[in-house]
């Protein structure tokens, strides 16, 4: 029984780090302004929403929007405002940096089979 018990303590900790390091990954990424790595977290269809357009892409779409949008406004940095959870989702709400400006930012990760996936991106003027 203690076997047990500490066997599914065990798998909730590693679990519960591998969820986290998805959008801290996502999160870091932002910061160097790499599309590349953010799009390594696509979700098979991912909601892009900016100033002037919003719509559902396709996993390869989305990293071509992210690329146009990231190589358009030089990514300065990205800072936290707000971090959380929700059933296996989970959110980040910051600020990204760019030389055009500042963008209030939403990442929506949510849990599938065993990785997190992004399935939303939302970039708003500030």
């Amino acid at each position: 029984m203690k076997r047990i018990i500490t066997y599914i303590s065990l798998v909730a900790i590693i679990s519960s780090f591998t969820i986290q390091s998805g959008i801290d990954d996502v999160v870091d990424a932002m910061k160097a302004g790499n599309y590349n790595e953010v799009a390594k977290f696509f979700d098979t269809n991912v909601e892009i929403s900016m100033p002037d357009k919003s719509n559902s892409y396709s996993r390869s779409q989305a990293a071509l929007v992210l690329k146009d949008f990231f190589t358009t406004n030089s990514i300065k940095g990205f800072d936290i405002i707000h971090k959380g959870e929700n059933g296996g989702s989970q959110y980040c709400i910051g600020t990204l940096k760019s030389k055009n400006g500042t963008y209030r930012t939403t990442i929506f990760m949510k849990q599938k089979a065993d990785v997190q996936v992004l399935q939303e991106l939302r970039f708003e003027n500030r």
